[in-house]
């Protein structure tokens, strides 16, 4: 029997129209989304389901994410399909904990609202940046960048594709670097700032503050932290352990080797893009993943699991 683990991507994977089939047909997925548009006030359905601007920016980003991904994640329980564990990608962390029981679906959204608040002023415009270095080992991009101050990891991915983030003339400096120790590929990503970087770390302290504001609940089943990439039992370690996130990297491959370490044989990625599973492949290909961005494959997926 399969063991099956829930994946929620980040912030970058938002795409228009994300969420409308399933908000169409199910009236679990029209609460959540509805609910959510009358806690935050906002337009959820405009947000998500319209080509608009606010999509991409940070503070709506998040809140929209996690939203309609946990609106596809409470349709697929419905079908009886039911992880062993769960993880996410930067926010999709709180997808993972929501999911395994930790937090409301509604308070994970409010956290994450304000979350992606904080994160957006929290370095003024155009000073910070990211940078996704491609056809390194993560060793040799630490070593890279261990004499420019300003800069550190953002990401472990993949194999092969490692993030770092900081001041932008700091990370235009390391591209530099990087490049002429070997890197195959510098890109700059199109963000709003330096995410998971120690420029963060105030956000943190405040993020806390909101935090405080949450009931937490214990888990039912583990899920898997960033700051680490090892299993959370105990529910309360989280809090720190997010506070901790908004500015430690996101040892995402050590996260997804330790769920197969522990047995997990097939992943399903809960949410718009494919961004996890392209990861996964690098990682392994001795498990299986499957895709839930739309209502078919929802559909598809249940059919195969369930």
């Amino acid at each position: 029997m399969s063991k099956i683990a829930f994946m929620f991507p980040g912030q970058g994977a938002q795409i228009a129209g994300m969420g409308k089939d399933f908000y169409e047909h199910s009236q679990t997925a029209r609460d959540i989304i509805d609910e959510a548009s009358e806690n935050l006030k906002l337009n959820m359905k405009k947000l998500c389901f319209e080509e608009n601007e606010k999509l991409h920016q940070t503070e709506y980003t998040q809140a929209a994410m996690v939203t309609v991904c946990m609106a596809m994640e409470q349709v697929l329980r419905e079908r009886n399909l039911k992880p062993e564990v769960t993880a996410g990608l930067s926010l999709g962390e709180y997808c993972a904990i929501a999911s395994s029981g930790g937090m409301k679906i509604q308070e994970a959204i409010w956290a994450v609202r304000k979350r992606g608040i904080l994160m957006e002023h929290a370095v003024p415009g155009g000073k910070g940046a990211m940078a996704a270095v491609l056809g390194m080992k993560a060793e040799e991009v630490d070593a890279g960048i261990a004499g420019i101050e300003g800069v550190s990891v953002a990401n472990y991915n993949c194999p092969g594709q490692i993030v770092i983030t900081g001041w932008k003339e700091q990370v235009e400096q390391a591209a530099v670097v990087l490049k002429e120790a070997g890197a195959r590929r510098v890109l700059p990503l199109k963000v709003s700032g330096p995410f998971h970087s120690p420029m963060l770390k105030e956000a943190g302290n405040s993020l806390r503050e909101v935090l405080d504001e949450i009931t937490f609940s214990e888990l039912q089943i583990p899920y898997v932290t960033n700051v680490t990439g090892n299993y959370v039992t105990d529910i309360r370690e989280t809090k720190d352990l997010l506070v901790q996130q908004i500015a430690a990297p996101v040892y995402w491959q050590q996260s997804v080797e330790n769920m197969i370490k522990n047995g997990v044989d097939t992943f399903v990625e809960i949410g718009p893009g494919r961004t996890l599973s392209g990861f996964l492949k690098k990682i392994s290909r001795e498990v299986t993943c499957y895709q839930v961005g739309t209502w078919e494959e929802a559909e598809k997926v249940g059919n195969a699991l369930c």
